[in-house]
């Protein structure tokens, strides 16, 4: 089945609004400590990153900055992937110019965004939905680049060419220890080779 036969056949568990009121008690319940996205009509909750998942994050910003200091790494602000079911997503990081979501809600439209990207963690949903519902969230809603650190299978994949229809159009997958490169206009240069050490 494809993914588009797929998403025509699943039916919405509640609406978008039912599910911002949801996220932000929830959030405010707990402190922040559940995390709660809906993506293809259905809610999921965002596991609380471990050390290795927050320093592959830290490990990217250090790199971005290095390259590219007019550009800010967001860490857990929300999207809207209205395209995708009127989905909300909380990637691991979103990649956007200087300030650029100053002003903006909890969830915020993804125009602009450069890159997002997600880490994989170890728990029983990660291949739905970060190797298959987010490639076309995110691609659907027109964002250039999606990076995926999969510590699974110890490789990062870079989405690009977004197609509203299907995602993104291209992938390509490196191992870890590979030089990426993430084409214009980010223009920078990854070395994977440290993401080695935060895998368990």
């Amino acid at each position: 089945m494809t993914v588009m036969a797929e998403r025509a056949t699943q039916s919405p568990q509640m609406s978008v609004e039912e599910f911002e009121r949801i996220a932000a008690f929830a959030a405010k319940e707990t402190d922040d400590a559940v995390r709660l996205e809906f993506i293809n009509g259905r809610i999921g909750v965002k596991k609380v990153p471990d050390g290795d998942h927050n320093t592959i994050v830290l490990w990217l910003m250090r790199r971005c900055m290095q390259a590219r200091p007019d550009l800010d790494l967001y860490q857990g602000q929300g999207l809207k992937v209205e395209q995708y079911r009127e989905g909300r997503v909380r990637p691991d990081a979103v990649l956007v110019p200087e300030e650029h979501f100053a002003g903006h809600g909890e969830w915020a439209d993804p125009s602009g965004v450069f890159l997002v990207l997600e880490v994989t963690s170890y728990d029983s949903d990660t291949d739905r939905r970060d190797r298959r519902e987010k490639p076309v969230a995110y691609g659907a809603a027109g964002i250039p680049f999606y990076l995926l650190v999969d510590r699974d299978n110890c490789t990062v994949a870079l989405y690009s060419d977004p197609d509203p229809e299907v995602g993104y159009r291209s992938r390509l997958r490196e191992p870890f220890g590979a030089t990426l490169l993430l084409p214009d206009p980010l223009g920078i240069e990854l070395d994977t080779e440290k993401l080695k050490q935060y895998v368990d």
